[in-house]
């Protein structure tokens, strides 16, 4: 996220077996997560077994989670998945959208003809993001491919 962006970071995490861990973001927000797909990538081989994935702990200042053995997942990519969870997929579109291109709250305002303060609820999920914008964000997207 961008420096104008609202910041979370994990508080707290405890793993549930067998692939599932229960996450409470600075914000307050309370998720769990099941990670049996990301588990699957071979880099995470050794969290399949239960206690390996069961000594998480969060990461230095928040910004992430990790284990023994230097597997980590950062707080960016935990926080997408919690959107998801939480019903929140328009706001995951939405800050990926502006993720992938690299634009701050100022740069998407201009961009959608939006206001900043706008811009901001969408990207942290104080207002459902209007499909028109989301379609906006895709037309931008496509006159903007080099």
């Amino acid at each position: 996220m961008n420096i104008d962006d609202k910041t979370r970071t994990i508080s707290a995490v405890k793993a549930k077996a067998p692939t599932t861990l229960a996450i409470r973001w600075s914000d307050g927000t309370r998720v769990e997560l099941d990670l049996a797909e990301t588990l699957r990538d071979k880099a995470f081989k050794p969290l399949r077994n239960s206690a390996a994935f069961g000594r998480v702990r969060v990461g230095e200042w928040g910004h992430s989670v990790e284990w023994q053995g230097g597997a980590e997942l950062s707080a960016e990519a935990l926080w997408l998945e919690t959107l998801s969870a939480t019903g929140h997929r328009d706001t995951r579109d939405f800050l990926e959208w502006r993720l992938r291109h690299g634009l701050s709250l100022t740069k998407t305002a201009e961009a959608l003809g939006l206001s900043r303060r706008m811009v901001a609820y969408y990207s942290n999920g104080e207002k459902p993001v209007p499909k028109p914008i989301l379609l906006a964000c895709k037309g931008w997207e496509v006159s903007n491919a080099a």
